[in-house]
């Protein structure tokens, strides 16, 4: 029947249908909220070890249920357990260098006088210019900024060691979602497709672009993360420097950052070995830090994500920080995967302005540009 001809206790019931239809789904995502990042890593998940479960299912046929649980442990072996094993050891490196500070062994006001002892007098009367004469202004200003940051970061992760039974409740729901995601994941695809109000090709694009994303937004940036680091680690190890793990996860990291990444570290640990007189060593970092650590993500990020599939660069950096800000590390997948549904929703719009049918395809910078 033709919309116009239905009388108006239809379309009112159609309208009281719809807005329950929001109510509802609006109470679930409260109830569901508390566990925001075990569904998320879920699904990541999930996502990235769908052709392993695949080649599995290919291997023994019609025993899905042996095949997910096949997959869930190679995940706890590869991805729980590592990283279990590593927060350990991060905390313990991480405490001995506390104690070491807190002994005076590293001293940051002695570092701070031979770093503005070594500086030439243009650069002393400029920072002179900024009222940084002094360590105790340099940490003011820093507990403002960047302390707060690290601040915050210990807060939070003092709160999961605290909070440890919530932590292995989220893990738990993380792996028992994961493990059906697996089992469940294409007819649970095939469900959204036919359920989300969009015309066929529009919904499927998105759908696509959503996990080409996310899957090249975890290989391109965790995998590359976990290379940088343990080469900065292995680099500090070898000059000598303490706290090789601590430095090498906190690259790794930081590396999550385009643009700026790794530098974070290592810059200010060559200028100390600068100022300090170890010249080799901090021409060694220097080097090391510009051409090997700082290629890593030149050479193997478009070998893992395809050049197909990557997002620019910009676009990378202000939505990975602005994921940041509002997510917390869960931000990392948000923000880039929110930036491309938001590219691939307007090349949509172009396309219906210029009379095409959708979006077919993986993003390209091709697509961003047109």
């Amino acid at each position: 029947m033709d919309s116009r001809m239905e009388p108006p206790s239809a379309r009112i019931e159609d309208g009281v249908f719809l807005g329950f239809v929001l109510i509802v789904s609006i109470a679930f995502a409260l109830v569901i909220e508390p566990f925001f990042a075990a569904i998320l890593w879920g699904v990541i998940a999930a996502i990235l070890f769908a052709p392993v479960n695949q080649a599995l299912l290919g291997i023994m046929p019609r025993r899905r249920n042996s095949s997910a649980a096949l997959t869930l442990l190679l995940i706890i072996a590869l991805v729980i357990v590592p990283a279990i094993i590593l927060s350990i050891a991060l905390a313990q490196e991480a405490t001995i260098f506390a104690a070491k500070v807190q002994s005076g062994e590293i001293n940051f006001a002695r570092m701070f006088a031979q770093f503005q002892a070594s500086l030439p007098g243009w650069a002393a009367a400029f920072l002179e210019r900024l009222g940084i004469t002094n360590f105790a202004t340099v940490r003011e200003m820093l507990s403002e900024g960047i302390a707060s940051s690290f601040r915050t970061v210990a807060t939070q992760a003092l709160q999961i060691g605290q909070s440890a039974f919530s932590f292995l409740m989220a893990l738990g729901v993380m792996l028992y979602l994961t493990f059906f995601l697996l089992r469940d994941g294409p007819r649970l695809a095939a469900m959204v497709d036919r359920a989300a109000p969009m015309r066929t090709a529009h919904r499927r694009a998105l759908i696509n672009q959503f996990v080409i994303v996310t899957r090249a937004t975890i290989k391109g940036s965790i995998v590359v993360a976990i290379v940088q680091g343990l080469i900065g680690g292995i680099i500090f190890w070898a000059l000598g420097l303490p706290g090789a793990l601590l430095w090498g996860v906190l690259m790794g990291c930081f590396s999550l950052i385009p643009a700026v990444g790794t530098g974070l570290v290592w810059v200010p640990v060559a200028i100390y070995l600068f100022v300090t007189g170890a010249w080799v060593s901090g021409l060694i970092l220097a080097f090391c830090g510009m051409f090997v650590i700082g290629m890593v993500d030149n050479i193997l990020r478009p070998v893992l994500v395809g050049r197909d599939t990557r997002i620019p660069d910009y676009v990378v950096l202000i939505t990975t920080l602005g994921g940041i800000d509002l997510f917390g590390f869960n931000g990392i997948v948000i923000g880039p995967v929110i930036a491309a549904l938001f590219i691939a929703t307007w090349n949509i719009v172009t396309k219906m302005r210029s009379g095409a049918d959708g979006l077919e395809g993986p993003l390209t910078e091709e697509n961003v540009s047109a």
